[in-house]
């Protein structure tokens, strides 16, 4: 190929014809990569777990919108506020502005390694008028999310109710741990209170729903279980990756559909806060029904020797927490983009494997099972998990980022 391209150079160079310029590659939306960027640090350097790590995406992601939205004349409403800005201000830079100035904020550790991606976002826009604006602009919007969140019960010294009662939480096994009791008494970003889509619960311990349940993760549930298919096993272990394949689903959609710059701060801010905010009201839930985990309760109901495919998290059962999450973040891209049947695929290095889906309602169809599958949550718990999460993205849709 490089051959017949020099070839060409020389004869167009003969007969006095400019040789054609390759197309340069195109930049990646920026909002895609600072996305891409807050993974970094939020998971793979600072490692914050799945019920952790929202608070910080949300916070990236509202400040890149307030940015975004102030440049391009405040088409939709603020989240927090619209910055004094220019329509000729760089709308990249505002970006890298806003990412990086939430980020540094969060992770002064990582101060290294953000100066460094600030400075490659930087460096390919013209200096300038407009590039100084978008910074403005972006550190603005940054400064007042950082202030915005300061005291809004994040890491608090809050603890679980472990107890030795029939369905009551207790720690399980292998790590006994207790983690995230915080969660759920940290102040939304939009929902009024963290109880306003309080479940049912889950079901009595005397009720057929009850005995499904449990029948049913014992036998689809365990390690050494012969009644899950080798695929089942593979989608729970993938749906269980830590990096939270939701990180890339959306990164894979907003690119494939094309979005600008406006249009991707604006899913991100939806998606993320929305994530924020569901996972809030479900460990509000956790804490309120503090309900025992499939290996407790297999264990001390019919056979002490079950053992869970997947490690149990270190926090009470109902309701899911991934599918209150999938489900809000589904729903925001259903809502967003209009339609259902947007096909996405994902990569799990905790599986190494690669699944597709033709649908957003297929992926939150099979994320139900897959809690199952792992032995981690019981069918009412997934499925009131997904009335929290739709809930919740609607209230976030109905009442913030909406046109003026």
């Amino acid at each position: 190929m490089a051959r017949r391209w020099y070839a060409l150079i020389l004869v167009l160079s003969m007969i006095g014809i400019a040789a054609p310029a390759r197309a340069a590659a195109p930049r990646p939306n920026p909002v895609v990569l600072w996305n891409s960027h807050a993974q970094q640090a939020i998971y793979e350097v600072a490692r914050q777990a799945p019920y952790v790590a929202p608070r910080s995406f949300a916070m990236v992601h509202g400040a890149i919108y307030d940015a975004v939205n102030a440049i391009s004349g405040t088409p939709y409403e603020p989240y927090l506020a619209a910055p004094r800005a220019h329509r000729g201000d760089s709308l990249d830079a505002a970006v890298a502005a806003a990412a990086y100035r939430v980020l540094l904020s969060l992770f002064p550790a990582q101060s290294a390694a953000l100066d460094q991606m600030y400075a490659d976002a930087l460096a390919p826009i013209r200096d300038g008028r407009s590039k100084t604006g978008g910074i403005r602009v972006g550190s603005d919007a940054a400064a007042a999310m950082v202030a915005a969140r300061a005291g809004d019960g994040a890491f608090a010294d809050k603890s679980w109710n472990p107890s030795t009662v029939p369905w009551q939480w207790r720690p399980t096994p292998p790590t006994l741990g207790s983690d995230g009791a915080w969660v759920g008494d940290m102040r939304p970003f939009v929902i009024p209170r963290a109880d306003l889509f309080r479940t049912a619960g889950p079901p009595a311990l005397t009720s057929a729903a009850w005995a499904r349940d449990l029948r049913e993760i014992k036998d689809l549930g365990g390690v050494t279980s012969t009644l899950r298919t080798a695929d089942q096993t593979s989608a729970a272990i993938w749906w269980h990756d830590r990096r939270l394949t939701e990180w890339e689903i959306k990164r894979q959609v907003a690119e494939r559909q094309h979005l600008s710059t406006p249009a991707a701060a604006r899913f991100f801010a939806i998606a993320e806060i929305a994530n924020a905010d569901a996972l809030i009201a479900c460990f509000n839930e956790k804490k309120h029904w503090n309900f025992w985990r499939p290996v407790t309760a297999v264990q001390e109901t019919s056979d002490p020797a079950w053992t869970p495919l997947l490690v149990t998290p270190p926090f009470p059962e109902h309701t899911s927490g991934h599918t209150c999450s999938t489900s809000a973040i589904m729903y925001t891209m259903h809502s967003f983009f209009g339609r259902d049947t947007i096909p996405f695929s994902a990569y799990s290095a905790d599986s190494g494997t690669t699944r597709h889906f033709p649908s957003f309602s297929a992926a939150l169809d099979e994320v139900v099972e897959a809690r199952i599958w792992g032995g981690v949550h019981f069918r009412s718990s997934d499925e009131q998990g997904v009335r929290i999460g739709t809930g919740v993205a609607g209230y976030v849709l109905a009442h913030e980022f909406r046109r003026r």
